[in-house]
């Protein structure tokens, strides 16, 4: 789009039926001799990715606000009511980020104004109890307002069908080709405030969500007698404050301090650089205070606590922290063990993992006859192979690398408050018997060999770093590596066209004859590329763990290397 179509696009918004303020801050950057707050705010509008509609809250189609947020929920109950003539409703939730309530409001105006009851949590909720009171309350939709793990400047817009599942296609590119067909902001039907198709979810749904959530639980000790397990928790600012704590002491947890720090919902995270717990910064706080009570397990959420990360004591008595393949492998073999033990696995059973999620997932599952949904990046799609499978298997537990995980399939979508009770249940385990988490992941390494795993995002904002990041793609297409760190090339996997019966996706894979992985795959919500590794190695008995664990790393550090990116590993 040239600058006199952008001018054009914005001179729209300096008119009604736009705000004042909009308007003026609008006008001014059409004034501006600096053109690049225009371009950036307006060169593009908003499209859903992995993770829904994000983006940087201000005026423009490329940014996160008010009118954006009406004309997205038009398009939305224009698509519904073509797919669902009869009686319709949506629910909705929000997290704590700035004007996550505004744009909860604004929504449920628009779809009142469209005939369709809006359910509304009374006050922010997470992610996942929104996935789950669709199919409670028999939805056709839903929506939650949040930007998840991304820095306090963003918010964002996720859409969710009747199944509890994130839009996947066709619904995704319908519900854009709807939005897009919406003439402006004087498009949007709108009702008042008090209409009475705008309806408060009531308590039932939260008590309801800690039942379904304590019914998971496996172990025998803690269903009948609980667990004195030290626990620090800190919600980060977001919604874990509401719910964690209660999800908690309903699977039996009765020594839990959630930090007081960082408990008060707040969309400025004014303790932390960026509320993502896959950081070791967000969860500092956290693990200064358990060093100080002497806690075995620290948990941390992200602001709408579908992501959780955990730290457990070494040997040592340091603190480390997990990361989320590591947590993940954890859960499946928890799971599947106990399970098996009790006669609970049925044929068509199956546990799912993402593409760039650790293989050690399937090694595990392979082990207990169990099949493995291998999907593309995002949880949506572990949701929609959940959805096509409902008539001839259960989903019991799988996961992804970016700290996202789910038990059980009342939820279709990660669930960080149902994966932290899972979590703490797995620690009282060990602690139990004077061990702790890391033990049992070093019986994983011992039994299935040692997986290591890392993740690096090079960020690169703007137009000029979305043309960087496509140059990077095109690049690794079109004269791909024959060698990385020594190990050669045996198998390119371009993801683009699809492959092994998954949707397009642009990802690029690269697997070594010494078995490595490395993938490159552009964010789907945030202006990043990501490179993940994935190295395994026998367990060498003899040869101490750390030594082991260190010449992993050294071959990740040079796979990357070769492809220009460093590794901190």
């Amino acid at each position: 789009m040239n600058l006199d179509a952008i001018r054009a696009k914005a001179q729209a918004w300096t008119q009604a039926p736009y705000d004042a303020e909009t308007r003026d801050a609008v006008q001014r950057m059409l004034d501006d001799a600096d053109t690049t707050p225009l371009l950036e705010a307006f060169h593009q509008d908003l499209a859903f990715g992995t993770g829904g509609m994000r983006g940087i809250m201000g005026p423009g189609t490329n940014r996160m606000n008010a009118a954006v947020v009406a004309v997205a929920t038009q398009g939305l109950a224009d698509y519904i009511a073509v797919h669902h003539p009869g009686d319709k409703a949506v629910a909705i939730a929000h997290d704590s980020r700035h004007d996550s309530d505004t744009y909860t409001q604004v929504a449920a105006e628009v779809l009142a104004g469209n005939g369709i009851v809006a359910y509304v949590f009374e006050g922010l909720r997470p992610t996942p109890e929104l996935s789950f009171a669709i199919r409670q309350l028999g939805c056709q939709a839903g929506i939650v307002i949040t930007a998840s793990h991304n820095p306090k400047e963003y918010n964002g817009y996720k859409v969710y069908w009747g199944d509890g599942g994130q839009i996947v296609p066709p619904h995704d590119k319908g519900i854009i080709t709807c939005v897009r067909a919406v003439k402006g902001l004087e498009a949007v039907k709108r009702a008042d405030a008090a209409d009475a198709r705008i309806v408060t979810i009531g308590p039932e749904i939260d008590r309801a969500y800690y039942d379904t959530i304590a019914a998971h639980r496996l172990d025998h000790e803690l269903i009948t007698e609980g667990s004195d397990l030290s626990v620090v928790y800190s919600p980060l600012h977001g919604t874990g404050t509401v719910s964690m704590a209660p999800a908690l002491e309903a699977c039996g947890f009765r020594n839990i301090e959630v930090l007081a720090a960082q408990a008060d919902p707040d969309g400025a995270f004014p303790t932390v650089e960026s509320p993502n717990p896959e950081e070791a910064s967000a969860l500092r706080m956290a693990l200064d205070r358990a060093e100080e009570v002497g806690a075995e397990l620290v948990l941390a959420t992200d602001p709408d606590s579908d992501r959780v990360g955990a730290a457990v004591r070494e040997t040592d008595g340091q603190f480390r922290l997990l990361n989320g393949n590591e947590i993940a492998s954890l859960l499946v073999q928890y799971v599947l063990r106990n399970k098996a033990d009790r006669g609970g696995l049925n044929e068509g059973d199956f546990v799912a993992r993402t593409i760039v999620t650790t293989r050690l997932i399937s090694e595990i599952a392979d082990a207990f006859d169990v099949p493995v949904a291998e999907t593309l990046t995002g949880f949506k799609w572990i949701a929609a192979e959940i959805l096509s499978r409902e008539e001839s298997g259960q989903f019991l537990v799988g996961g992804e690398e970016s700290y996202g995980y789910l038990i059980g399939d009342e939820v279709r979508d990660k669930d960080a408050i149902a994966a932290a009770a899972m979590i703490a249940e797995m620690a009282h385990v060990e602690w139990r018997k004077g061990r702790t988490l890391l033990d049992r992941l070093r019986d994983l390494h011992r039994h299935y060999g040692m997986y290591r795993e890392a993740l690096v995002s090079l960020k690169r904002e703007g137009i000029k770093g979305a043309d960087e990041i496509r140059e990077m793609m095109s690049g690794f297409r079109t004269n791909p590596p024959t060698s990385l760190g020594g190990e050669t090339i045996a198998e390119v996997r371009d993801h683009l066209e699809g492959w092994n019966g998954m949707p397009p996706s642009n990802v690029v894979q690269f697997m070594t004859s010494d078995g490595a992985i490395v993938t490159a795959r552009p964010s789907g919500t945030e202006p990043k590329i990501k490179f993940y590794f994935s190295v395994r190695a026998d367990w060498l008995e003899g040869v101490p763990h750390a030594e082991a664990w260190q010449q992993l790393g050294s071959r990740i550090a040079a796979l990357g290397k070769d492809l220009g990116v460093e590794v901190s590993v």
